[in-house]
């Protein structure tokens, strides 16, 4: 269990990712430069955008100012994830995709790409789903190798999908990308990814709306005097899940990165495991992004 925000999550490959992460889901312009900006100067080291949220210019823009006041700080000591949208799936247009998004954020390098959903049988036949998703894995294993990204990685797959891309993968995922939170555990997918050595990512760490007045998860953050959003991201944290929680008020983002002056108890862990229904909009499955 992660002990202190200092300290990382490992990946297969040894490369260190910081066990906080700021997610910038829905900020456009403007506002995404300025939540990324406050997001640095308030800790965060790692930064989750993706070609879909049209924010990486802003996102590499924040990051350069970042950089430039903060001497002392390096671009190595900064994560950048960014993620391959699904029009762009397939080997061409995954290496093409990819160059456009480090131009976006004026980049040299990533720290993780990810292939933001999998290709599915509701869109595809079966064997055209599998094969565009090995394709893609293909293109992301490239890159990796060239030195490019630093690691690789899928969000939004599930067991299933992961073990078709080992069908013919040189280099296995080393990130899955969930959305992970009380009432929403993914436990097949989470369980499979950590016996194959697979750190997940929570996504929608702080869950839905109902959360926030859930009985439980009240009674717990009241029992700490910490909020709702805390136990949610300390609840990741102790499932050895690495949350990437979102927030434009600066005042939330430093609250969400003060996780570790509390414990969740055996119990209340387990209170937190046994609610349910609070998540799953969007089945890998079936969605037809």
């Amino acid at each position: 269990m992660i002990r202190s925000l200092e300290e990382p999550f490992v990946l297969r490959n040894r490369v260190k990712m910081p066990c906080v992460g700021y997610g910038t889901y829905l900020e456009e312009g403007g506002e995404a430069y300025r939540s990324v900006y406050h997001a640095l100067k308030a800790g965060y080291r790692l930064i989750d955008t993706a070609s879909l949220y049209k924010n990486e210019k802003e996102v590499g823009k924040a990051v350069a100012k970042f950089l430039e006041e903060e001497e002392e700080l390096k671009r190595s000591d900064l994560f950048i994830t960014s993620k391959l949208w699904n029009a762009d799936r397939g080997y061409d247009k995954t290496m093409a995709a990819f160059d456009k998004t480090l131009e976006n954020l004026g980049l040299e390098y990533l720290d993780l790409y990810l292939i933001h959903w999998p290709a599915n049988t509701r869109q595809f036949a079966p064997e055209e789903a599998k094969k565009l998703n090995q394709e893609t894995w293909r293109a992301l294993e490239d890159l990796y190798l060239s030195g490019r990204v630093r690691a690789i990685g899928v969000s939004n797959f599930l067991k299933h999908h992961i073990e078709d891309l080992y069908e013919t993968a040189r280099i296995e995922p080393m990130v899955d990308q969930l959305e992970f939170h009380p009432g929403w555990l993914q436990y097949e997918t989470v369980s499979f990814c950590k016996e194959k050595g697979i750190l997940v990512e929570a996504w929608s760490p702080l869950g839905r709306t109902t959360i926030f007045s859930d009985k439980t998860i009240n009674k717990i953050a009241n029992a700490h005097n910490v909020s709702v959003a805390q136990v949610c991201l300390r609840f990741c944290l102790q499932h050895d899940v690495l949350p990437i929680p979102k927030s434009v008020h600066e005042s939330r983002m430093k609250a969400n990165l003060d996780l570790f002056g509390f414990i969740l108890t055996a119990e209340e862990m387990a209170a937190l495991d046994g609610l349910s229904n609070m998540g799953g909009n969007h089945d890998p499955d079936t969605v037809e992004f």
